[in-house]
């Protein structure tokens, strides 16, 4: 009788530390999910109150840029290449939209990247070479980055987490393009197989508001 007593007593503590251990593992499980909760929270506003003029560039000869300096412009911001299937018509095409509108409060912000196919292997003064002598491009060449990953540039950390893909929020290829309003937000983002030139309706309704 004394051992099924000890054997009743160690089934009840047993069955007590494992709803104590199923309570505790529980609160844990809440108590941390909402701690991320929070922290995701806090990072996405924190990221959101912010525009695109809270982050300095560099250009392609390594001067800073703060981006500030283009308050009031409807931007579109794209990573470049210059060995792309997609580059000669986008350098085109974007050169057309950049002559059309670069007086009425327009302007395009390129940034060569190598991430996508090693595309853009050259150092700054090739890449210039290209888009600025082969391409005409007279819009402004940034400093080589990267978009995606560890080394990802602030500002396309900004720009993702203020407008995600259709997959996911990383860049998928060359010529993904965002488009900035005049507050320094992003309005849209655009595959790398649309058109420069169908963005131009978009661009111009940003052109035309207040």
């Amino acid at each position: 009788m004394l051992l099924l007593s000890v054997k009743g007593v160690g089934m009840h503590l047993l069955k007590f530390t494992n709803w104590v251990s199923f309570f505790v593992l529980g609160f844990a499980f809440v108590y941390f999910y909402y701690a991320y909760q929070l922290s995701s929270s806090q990072i996405m506003a924190e990221e959101s109150s912010k525009s695109i003029y809270d982050f300095t560039v560099k250009d392609i000869h390594g001067n800073d840029v703060k981006l500030s300096e283009y308050g009031g412009k409807v931007l579109l911001i794209v990573n470049v290449a210059s060995q792309c299937g997609l580059t000669q018509s986008n350098y085109k095409e974007l050169s057309v939209l950049y002559e059309k509108y670069k007086n009425k409060g327009f302007e395009i912000l390129a940034f060569p990247c190598n991430q996508f196919g090693g595309q853009e292997p050259g150092n700054n003064e090739e890449i210039q070479e290209v888009a600025c002598t082969r391409f005409k491009a007279e819009f402004p060449i940034f400093d080589k980055i990267e978009v995606n990953g560890k080394n990802e540039a602030p500002l396309y950390k900004f720009l993702k987490l203020q407008k995600g893909g259709l997959f996911g929020n990383g860049i998928k290829w060359n010529f993904t393009k965002f488009l900035v309003n005049k507050e320094g937000k992003v309005v849209e983002r655009y595959a790398p197989v649309t058109s420069p030139l169908k963005i131009e309706k978009d661009i111009q309704s940003l052109l035309e508001s207040s």
